[in-house]
């Protein structure tokens, strides 16, 4: 099954994203597929780590009971690791024209929704969408990567791959932009590392190199709790009132 891009649709500032598999099946724009437990949750309850998303300016915390920073920054963890499972998940199913490909296509799109809550629970919703839009944007450039070399299609790969680490530029002058304890060089190097490491996954998938396939996802995973890590100490240090010590 081969993922392109159909649509980008506006929802709120920025949008959710429609996307379309070459079966002709359709994702909508809000998958209701759920975690009992999920970080979305946590994040947003202040019984337990932070309070419900606010419409405050990127310069004003929420109001919020204290978080606990240990459990935020476990709930943080769990976010990007979803974020780099689904993306395993999706990358396999694809590659192989799996019948579960638009289902978990689905899912790798809720969590980066998910992702956009967690940060308007500081920022405000219109930032969570716009990050949002960004993290979709991310998702459906790799799957035009996919398409591109599963056809045999280098411009258009090549292209793709460029527009994937503009894309990835943006996040990070996004996220910079939001906090100065988040560098735009540390952010920016962080995600082509991630980047990287993701096409190389890929890559080894499409080849039928299954076993460099599975060692490079060790080294996603690690990689992206050090960058839940970095985004959670930058919300903790701009916003310490809010946390216990």
């Amino acid at each position: 099954m081969e993922l392109h891009r159909r649509t980008i649709a506006p929802v709120i500032a920025v949008g959710l994203v429609l996307v379309a598999c070459a079966s002709g099946a359709t994702i909508s724009e809000n998958p209701t597929t759920t975690v009992a437990g999920d970080p979305v949750t946590t994040l947003a309850d202040p019984t337990t780590t932070t309070a419900a998303p606010s419409t405050t300016s990127s310069t004003e915390a929420p109001d919020t009971a204290t978080i606990d920073p240990v459990v935020f920054r476990q709930a943080m963890r769990v976010l990007w690791e979803d974020h780099v499972a689904w993306t395993r998940l999706f990358i396999v199913s694809a590659v192989a024209d799996l019948p579960d490909t638009e289902a978990t296509a689905g899912r790798l799109l809720q969590n980066q929704t998910d992702i956009g809550n967690a940060v308007a629970a500081f920022y405000g919703d219109e930032a969570g969408t716009a990050l949002t839009a960004l993290l979709n944007d991310h998702i459906l450039l790799a799957g035009d990567i996919i398409t591109a070399a599963k056809a045999s299609d280098d411009a258009a790969m090549a292209e793709a791959n460029d527009l994937w680490y503009q894309n990835a530029d943006e996040i990070s002058v996004f996220l910079a932009a939001a906090n100065p304890a988040w560098p735009e060089d540390t952010l920016k190097s962080m995600m082509r590392v991630h980047l990287d490491q993701t096409l190389a996954e890929a890559t080894a998938q499409l080849t039928g190199d299954y076993a460099a396939s599975v060692a490079e996802y060790d080294h996603i995973v690690t990689h992206i709790l050090e960058m839940a890590d970095v985004l959670s100490a930058g919300i903790i240090s701009q916003f310490p009132d809010q946390f216990s010590s």
